[in-house]
């Protein structure tokens, strides 16, 4: 071989083991890169969090479950999307904080409608077990005997310990005619009760009046009981805090005026809540003007808020008034329980309330998603927390389960008790 082949064939051979080389890092370098860069199937991708996050982990799970979990029939990657948030949401530990896929979202708006088709009662949740608030007037749920403070533990098949409120929202819903099977553990049981409860069209009440004579009969048409005992007491029921609540509270307490009488109940037994607005309304009619209604408490994010009294207060001392309360008692009706209380305009009777006194924001994501999240607590006029603590009545007095079967009523009795004095 001439000495120029020798060059030549010296130079090819460096030539090739140089492109070896490159194509080897390249090979290598291409392996090696970062997680995110191997996800193909998703946009949007870039991070926004801080350079001391390393989000590497969450992609090499990703690519891992890709590559090696056995389904023929798991979830699309959107679907992954969606749970991989809603863990995120989950992390936060607050079970009123959730993140709604397309089905939740749909449910959720149908909810706030007015209409939608259940069981009927609202739920919330009690060292990470969901936990009946209330269930609502003339429901299936009412006409099965569920109660106020009933631990859900299996719904059907499916353990309900640990699982979301709007997960075990959407197990419990369900088509009218159609059947659930609750297990529940119950405060005096002592074993686990199984409730089956068939589904029907649920249609929310608002308000129920009566009047009562001082001896605790119901009036008749002529304003006495059978013993001929004037009617002094006006009650009013107030099952929710709904967009047209304030409406007919006011009618209701237009009435009340009419008829000339001082002594009012308020029953807010088995009320789960609703609008911070329906309440701040009709603490109104009994708080002058700029009187704290409740305090919102936004943390660290913000300044408080105070919502104060739009000053109707329309009543002069002669006003003798009683609100009843219990576990299903929530929200809105422990701000309004609450605020009247502390204010010295009413008495409280009954057991302490629920303690749902956080406050949650909508906000959208998608076109077709929504994310629930907790942007605030409520604290009452003194600044007690409702969520920690719950209102304590001034007056406990409990209901026993004989007493209920023999549809007695200790607690209204109670009432009419103190304002009969």
């Amino acid at each position: 071989m001439s000495l120029l082949h020798k060059k030549i064939t010296i130079v090819v051979l460096l030539v090739l083991a140089l492109s070896g080389s490159f194509l080897f890092g390249v090979f290598m370098g291409y392996e090696r890169r970062p997680e995110v860069q191997k996800v193909t199937s998703l946009f949007d991708k870039e991070s926004a969090l801080a350079p001391t996050v390393d989000f590497g982990p969450f992609w090499k799970v990703w690519n891992l479950i890709n590559e090696k979990y056995v389904s023929s029939d798991g979830p699309t990657d959107q679907e992954k999307v969606w749970g991989a948030i809603s863990g995120l949401v989950r992390s936060l530990d607050d079970p009123y904080s959730v993140f709604l896929p397309p089905e939740e979202t749909e449910m959720f708006q149908s909810d706030i409608s007015g209409e939608f088709q259940g069981v009927g009662m609202e739920i919330g949740v009690r060292d990470n077990i969901p936990t009946v608030i209330a269930p609502l007037k003339n429901t299936p749920a009412q006409r099965a005997g569920i109660l106020p403070g009933d631990r859900i533990i299996k719904i059907d098949d499916a353990v309900s310990v640990d699982l979301g409120i709007d997960e075990a929202v959407r197990l419990i819903r369900g088509t009218k005619g159609t059947t659930v099977k609750l297990t529940i553990l119950r405060e005096g049981e002592e074993q686990p009760l199984e409730i089956s409860i068939v589904r029907d069209i649920i249609e929310i009440p608002t308000i129920d009046t009566e009047t009562r004579t001082s001896t605790g009969d119901v009036a008749s048409a002529d304003g006495t009981n059978e013993n001929g005992d004037p009617e002094d007491i006006y009650v009013l029921r107030l099952y929710n805090f709904s967009a047209n609540s304030p409406y007919l509270f006011r009618e209701s307490l237009r009435q009340f005026v009419i008829s000339g009488k001082h002594k009012l109940i308020l029953d807010l037994r088995g009320n789960p809540g609703g609008y911070l607005e329906a309440a701040v309304d009709m603490a109104s009619w009994f708080l002058p003007v700029g009187k704290v209604v409740v305090r919102e408490d936004f943390g660290k994010a913000s300044e408080e808020r105070v919502y104060r009294s739009r000053g109707y207060d329309i009543f002069g001392p002669d006003l003798k008034m009683v609100i009843l309360v219990n576990g299903g008692s929530a929200s809105a009706s422990e701000i309004l329980a609450g605020a009247l209380s502390e204010h010295g305009i009413a008495t409280l009777v009954g057991t302490k309330t629920f303690g749902k006194g956080s406050v949650q924001e909508l906000l959208s994501v998608t076109d077709d998603t929504a994310l629930k999240v907790t942007v605030a607590r409520w604290l009452t006029p003194e600044g007690t927390s409702i969520s920690e603590k719950g209102i304590v009545p001034d007056v406990e007095v409990e209901v026993t389960k004989e007493e209920i079967a023999d549809l007695k009523d200790p607690q209204m009795q109670k009432a009419i008790e103190i304002l009969a004095r």
